[in-house]
């Protein structure tokens, strides 16, 4: 980065959250069993399963979210079934084709600003039972959003239960990627608790990478039986870190004294500020989004003027404008929004 030149292009650009790295520090010399054994780590299961109401949920603790997202999936389902996901999903998008190399294809529904709706799944699954060849076709067997979405909308409680009651009459999993899931607990708009979470969808996991730790995120399964051997099958991954507790530490802190629940707070904030002020300069936006992502349109000139100055992520062409997306983050500085607002 241009010494000088203000980063708005991602919500994982700082460290970690000072609490974090000051336990880390304090127990650095401790000696603690290893893979997750240790007792931080246990806390941190035991905080995240109360505040998910699951007593008896499974919490492992994984590394980044396209390893989350590829593991559980390939865990949920069977060799023959694919994944319903919209086109702007993750797992569809920028994956890198993870899903697809673990023997599972992805099926892209049409979202409308990154979601699905359960009449699309009822509509999928009639159309795939309709289908005489169906036998030879990739059978659908799970569906995956993610909450906030691409695009930082949220799926309501009511929406949630509605593709919930779709996967379930339809005999798919509901699975939910919370890569970004402190930013939708702190919006004002959300109704959707970690609880409604755990109810509601089959797996998920608690994102730590871009809320707040070094890295991390927290597979959650509520109902163990879901994923036998789910340890053992992250071993087989290659993704059972023999440090656990370095994993187990960062949500021990994020867990204690509802700090995951706030951290976000700041970074929603910061974002309405931005779009505020690019509505007061006629700038128009995408669409509002409740969360910490910003999505405006600008023409191309624009866009190569501000990228002299603030680092921004592209994200698609609308006719000869583009979409730009700003995004803020738990850490994001009031000076840096301030300088940005003055460019704005």
């Amino acid at each position: 980065m241009e010494q000088g030149r203000l980063d708005f292009s991602c919500d994982y650009l700082e460290g970690a959250h000072d609490r974090i790295l000051r336990r880390l520090v304090d127990t650095n010399l401790e000696k603690m069993a290893g893979y997750g054994f240790d007792p931080i780590s246990q806390s941190a299961t035991r905080r995240i399963r109360e505040a998910c109401e699951r007593p008896g949920a499974e919490i492992q603790f994984l590394e980044g979210g396209t390893q989350a997202n590829e593991i559980m999936i390939s865990c949920l389902l069977e060799p023959w079934q694919g994944v319903i996901a919209a086109t702007s999903g993750h797992v569809s998008v920028h994956e890198a084709g993870a899903i697809e190399a673990g023997g599972h294809k992805v099926l892209e529904l049409p979202g409308q600003h990154g979601k699905l709706e359960a009449s699309q799944i009822q509509s999928c699954m009639e159309a795939f039972r309709s289908d005489s060849n169906h036998e030879h076709m990739v059978e659908p067997g799970l569906v995956y959003i993610s909450q906030p979405t691409e695009y930082g909308t949220l799926y309501s409680k009511a929406e949630l239960e509605a593709l919930s009651r779709a996967c379930h009459e339809n005999a798919l999993k509901l699975y939910c990627d919370g890569a970004r899931l402190a930013y939708a607990l702190a919006s004002p708009e959300n109704d959707a608790s970690l609880s409604d979470l755990s109810r509601l969808c089959d797996a998920f996991y608690i994102g730590g990478t871009k809320c707040g730790a070094l890295i991390g995120e927290a597979a959650v399964v509520p109902d163990p039986k879901l994923i036998p051997h789910f340890f053992t099958r992250i071993k087989q991954h290659g993704a059972l870190l023999a440090k656990g507790r370095l994993l187990g530490t960062q949500f021990d802190e994020l867990f204690k004294d509802g700090l995951y629940f706030e951290i976000g707070k700041k970074a929603v904030a910061q974002a309405r500020r931005i779009e505020e002020r690019l509505e007061k300069r006629g700038i128009p936006l995408l669409f509002k989004s409740p969360t910490n992502q910003v999505f405006f349109i600008i023409s191309r000139q624009k866009m190569e003027e501000l990228g002299r100055k603030v680092a921004y992520s592209f994200w698609e062409w609308r006719g000869n404008d583009a979409v730009v997306r700003l995004s803020t983050s738990w850490a994001t500085r009031d000076e840096d929004v301030e300088a940005l607002l003055k460019l704005l």
